[in-house]
């Protein structure tokens, strides 16, 4: 079963940006990324592989800030 995750993430500007926060999103195990913009990202994630926090951490380590919260 998979839950969907939407992050608001700060210092993004560009398509350089968007294609960082995605391969980074992308890479880790259990997430696939659905809408990534500036500013913004949707996924789907597995939560017996991995947590809304690690998902966050990935984004961090990208180099931006990123807050998490459920999707509806």
């Amino acid at each position: 079963m998979t839950s969907q995750l939407n992050l608001t993430i700060q210092g993004m500007s560009c398509d350089h940006c968007v294609n960082r926060v995605k391969a980074a999103l992308n890479n880790v195990a259990g997430v696939q990324a659905q809408d990534v913009k500036v500013g913004s990202a949707r996924v789907s994630y597995d939560p017996e592989i991995t947590s809304p926090g690690q998902i966050a951490s990935a984004v961090t380590d990208a180099g931006y800030k990123a807050a998490s919260e459920p999707a509806c």
